[in-house]
């Protein structure tokens, strides 16, 4: 998939975007229902990928399960919790959505990565099994990587340093 997306954005007139853990943000997120709501029989194509989309978040995690389940004990570095790249908004993050859902589960200790936050919000700071951490840390102590927001510092990593994780990038970064 990332290969045609590549091949196919060397096209001058095409732009596909790449695909992620879900949509969020305070409007692509939330504005498209709108639109279904004020009329639902000529938006049909509108409200199937705002279904596919409000799916995403729960298709990583049953991933991140998965690799988990394989392991003692793991440690899960979640890179990112914004909802998009190099921001320090959380609003409908599906990054988000998808580490408290760890942290709810209680499915291992989890590093959490943000470079845009100086600490984690309400609901995860007062969970035991889940910290902030630096991001060298955390590569060096998780079991699992999860690459769920693109934030320049992640593009950086050295993929050495990825080679002995079981790695699930969903944002196409590490290819």
């Amino acid at each position: 998939m990332w290969e045609l997306i590549a091949l196919s954005n060397k096209h001058p007139r095409v732009n596909i975007l790449t695909p992620g853990p879900g949509v969020g943000g305070h409007c692509i997120a939330v504005d498209p229902w709108f639109i279904v709501s004020a009329a639902p029989e000529e938006t049909p194509i509108i409200r199937a990928a705002r279904a596919v989309n409000e799916q995403k978040p729960d298709f990583v995690l049953q991933k991140i399960k998965a690799a988990a389940a394989r392991l003692r004990g793991p440690v899960i570095a979640c890179l990112g919790l914004s909802y998009k790249a190099d921001i320090d908004d959380l609003r409908e993050s599906p990054a988000l959505h998808i580490v408290e859902a760890l942290a709810k589960e209680q499915i291992g200790e989890l590093l959490v990565v943000e470079p845009n936050l100086a600490q984690l919000p309400v609901g995860l700071a007062d969970t035991p099994q889940v910290r902030l951490a630096e991001l060298r840390d955390a590569l060096a102590q998780a079991d699992i990587v999860v690459l769920l927001v693109d934030h320049r510092q992640f593009k950086r990593i050295d993929r050495e340093l990825l080679k002995p994780k079981i790695v699930i990038d969903t944002r196409g970064v590490w290819r």
